[in-house]
């Protein structure tokens, strides 16, 4: 046992999970992982975005496979050894059969979570001397009879190993790619860094499995890449592993019911994480949950924004402020809840030199502020939502999408004082100031402009887009999250009055979905305030109108 070989930190990281109140079995992955180190020399790169589980299933697999501590504590009672106790009949129609025992605590395993040894290094060259001193000092304890000398290389001294002992290891690299994203790390530094990757694990007798999870896809900055021996496994062009990271439907149905159970006064509601976490989907279109969020709301009794912003996130948006390929038209589509076209580039992890469009939406998908399906990309959920607006409103260098935000203060006081001339001027400013990002075109764009220009109301309001509602379509409805404030219905229309929007939300009986949504979350409402928006494209005028009536609670 040691610091990074067979460590029991290890065990007890995935027991203090397993342990938790809202654990999620996905000890299947195991099973998924057999075939591999059977074979031998098989290398695995799996990257997720930011907090959907890497690092607890990272921990699951060394628990399992090392030799430092008996885990069957552990995962006797879990889902792999529920399937492996399966009969061979049941298991030969789908499947061959196994005995996870053959493996557990079978093999040395040396894991490294490379932000422990990234964060307490000064430079490159002194993180990646740590962990290969620490690795040396594990095996010369484990290994005392094979020799060694000063000046020997970890890698020789691990095929030495092989050779003298036939030992064979599981090398866990969790957060492979951390070391790009430190201020003291060099393009050359990174470039020694995939190198070292490569000299550990390519074409190396000593390798049962390399399994390694980060945010990053593997760089591939030349032909014939250095690590070209890792399969490499994305959650948004790739399908395998995808129910391992991530929570399902089922699975949050299932957290949910346990949360009711143990939850004196519960306030979170199933719809509540639906929306303010799911979001995301697989290669193969399944849905996932942001598990951290969903654990953390679970925990609080409490739906908030539990995304804390990340350097990566800050870099992001200075690409969308400088503008260079027009990224601005899609920020704002999006907040508007629209799906923008999109072709995801897998762009190499030793640049965050970003030069296109799809380079810049890419890189939102791969750090998980962006969810990409069927060719499009989007916000994927109110978490996220709510820190696009903010990033829109406090960044004045986003220029006019940022100008059309800070207005949104006004804008929504206006409406709630039925202000219709104010309303009137801030349209026009949205549409006139200087030439707009948006052209209305369309209904589309229009709504994207109304949606900026009422961003401020996303601060006491939960606001839905274009959802069934009666007998057709609603533009806007705005549901006070605090009771006894006025509710919103909005309807837009172009080259039409006011007069027939508000007509329309009579007609087609939108007044029904605000009151049963209202109903749903047991929250009762002051006035409702019906307006209609009319744009007329010829004259180039906004109208608008508000009529109120008072809600049924």
């Amino acid at each position: 046992m040691g610091y990074y070989l067979n460590s029991t930190q290890v065990f007890s990281l995935y027991k203090s999970e397993v342990d938790s109140p809202y654990f999620v079995d996905k000890s299947l992955l195991l099973k998924e992982l057999f075939p591999l180190v059977r074979a031998g020399n098989k290398h695995i790169c799996i990257t997720r975005p930011r907090r959907f589980g890497k690092s607890v299933m990272a921990a699951m697999v060394g628990a399992f496979f090392s030799k430092g501590i008996d885990c069957s504590s552990i995962f006797d009672s879990l889902k792999i050894a529920q399937k492996s106790q399966e009969s061979s009949a049941e298991i030969a129609a789908a499947d061959e059969a196994f005995d996870y025992r053959e493996y557990m605590n079978q093999y040395n395993v040396i894991y490294i979570n490379f932000i422990k040894s990234v964060n307490t290094s000064k430079s490159y060259d002194e993180f990646i001397k740590n962990v290969e001193m620490f690795i040396i000092r594990d095996l010369r304890k484990s290994f005392p009879d094979v020799d060694y000398w000063k000046g020997l290389s970890l890698v020789d001294f691990l095929g030495m190993i092989h050779e003298d002992t036939q030992e064979k290891f599981i090398l866990i690299f969790d957060e492979w790619d951390c070391i790009f994203h430190k201020a003291y790390t060099t393009n050359e530094d990174k470039k020694n860094f995939i190198n070292w990757l490569a000299a550990m694990t390519k074409d190396t007798g000593y390798v049962a499995l390399s399994y390694m999870t980060g945010v990053l896809p593997i760089a591939k900055y030349s032909s014939g890449s250095t690590i070209n021996n890792f399969d490499e496994y994305t959650m948004a062009i790739q399908p395998k592993f995808s129910e391992y990271f991530g929570f399902t439907d089922e699975e949050v149905d299932m957290l949910y019911d346990r949360y009711l159970k143990r939850t004196a006064s519960p306030v979170v509601t199933r719809e509540g994480l639906r929306l303010w976490y799911d979001g995301y989907h697989t290669a193969g279109g399944e849905r996932l949950y942001n598990p951290r969020s969903v654990v953390k709301a679970l925990s609080n009794n409490c739906l908030a924004s539990y995304w804390t912003s990340s350097g990566q996130y800050m870099e992001i948006a200075a690409y969308i402020a400088n503008d260079r390929v027009d990224v601005k038209k899609d920020v704002a589509l999006m907040v508007a809840e629209e799906a923008v076209p999109a072709k995801i580039e897998e762009y190499a992890a030793t640049s965050m030199n970003l030069t296109t469009r799809n380079e810049i939406l890419s890189a939102m998908v791969v750090y998980g502020f962006l969810n990409y399906e069927d060719g499009k990309v989007h916000i994927p959920n109110r978490e996220l939502m709510d820190e696009f607006a903010k990033t829109i409103r406090e960044r004045k260098n986003l220029g006019y999408i940022n100008r059309l935000a800070a207005e949104s203060d006004r804008m929504l006081n206006a409406t709630l004082k039925g202000d219709t001339k104010t309303m009137e001027e801030i349209l026009a400013f949205a549409h006139n100031t200087e030439t707009p990002l948006l052209d209305y075109n369309d209904e589309t764009e229009l709504t994207a402009v109304v949606n900026l220009v009422y961003l401020a109301a996303r601060d006491s309001y939960y606001v839905e887009r274009e959802n069934k509602a009666g007998k057709g379509f609603v533009d806007f409805i705005f549901y006070p999250e605090r009771a006894g404030e006025d509710g919103i219905i909005l309807e837009l229309k172009v080259d039409d009055t006011p007069e027939t929007a508000i007509a329309q939300i009579k007609d087609r009986k939108y007044m029904l979905k605000f009151q049963g949504k209202m109903a749903e979350r047991k929250r009762h409402t002051g006035r409702v305030l019906l307006v209609g928006i009319g744009y007329e494209k010829k004259e180039k005028e906004h109208h608008c109108k508000i009529e109120v009536v008072q809600s049924v609670n």
